[in-house]
């Protein structure tokens, strides 16, 4: 099995308040990975310190076998959203990405174009982001943690503001990616999205992993075989 992201004893505290409890997981490469559970149950917190943006308590996660807050204090190629994507609100979608595709420098328009268009979106609209509902504000955001066409995406709740249409397009968007290649992490609240997208599935309760399950080979969902 070759491991995309390994936790091991995994502990984050704040104050007395133990927020994640010696979490240990490894998340096998090319495969959508479930996270579940209730509100505070420790979902988000567990991607923030994957992504680096947390630093644990206690315990190590390596991504890619470097060890985060070690080797790098960042993962390398990995898209992330988490929690509501923040964009600048007085300029348009093509241009938020523009601007955040500056900082690494790697990619051109046109593919800031193609990968707005791969969510549904329309690359060439002058309308500002602070206008958008909630639901293009999410594709835009993962438009954002596509765009560099990372080898691992961290996606919590990203299917939170989508109408029917929009959850479907984005499903399929994920097999598809999945079947590129890439390495999906997910949270989400709805089991529909875990039933139909996950290979495996991991149940968090006030800060630990009470339950995991790796999944039978199943049938796409609205994506042609290869």
């Amino acid at each position: 099995m070759k491991v995309a992201i390994e936790i091991d004893n995994l502990t984050k505290k704040f104050g007395d308040t133990t927020v994640l409890d010696r979490i240990t997981l490894s998340l096998e490469k090319n495969k959508i990975h479930g996270l579940i559970g209730r509100n505070g149950s420790g979902k988000t917190m567990l991607l923030k310190c994957i992504c680096g943006f947390v630093i644990p308590t206690t315990g190590t996660i390596k991504v890619d076998g470097q060890q985060i807050g070690k080797d790098c204090d960042v993962p390398e190629n990995v898209g992330i959203i988490i929690e509501a994507p923040g964009f600048l609100p007085n300029y348009d979608g093509y241009t938020n990405l523009k601007f955040l595709a500056a900082i690494k420098n790697k990619i051109s328009k046109e593919q800031i174009f193609a990968v707005i268009e791969k969510v549904g979106l329309d690359p060439k609209s002058k309308k500002h982001v602070g206008k958008y509902s909630l639901g293009m504000r999410q594709r835009l955001g993962l438009a954002q943690a596509l765009m560099e066409d990372p080898d691992i995406l961290i996606l919590d709740e990203p299917m939170n503001g989508l109408d029917n249409r929009g959850v479907s397009d984005i499903r399929e968007l994920l097999l598809e990616l999945r079947d590129r290649g890439k390495t999906i992490i997910l949270a989400s609240h709805g089991k529909e999205d875990i039933e139909i997208l996950c290979d495996t599935v991991h149940e968090l309760d006030r800060g630990q992993i009470i339950n995991s399950i790796v999944k039978p080979n199943k049938l796409e969902y609205g994506v042609k075989s290869r």
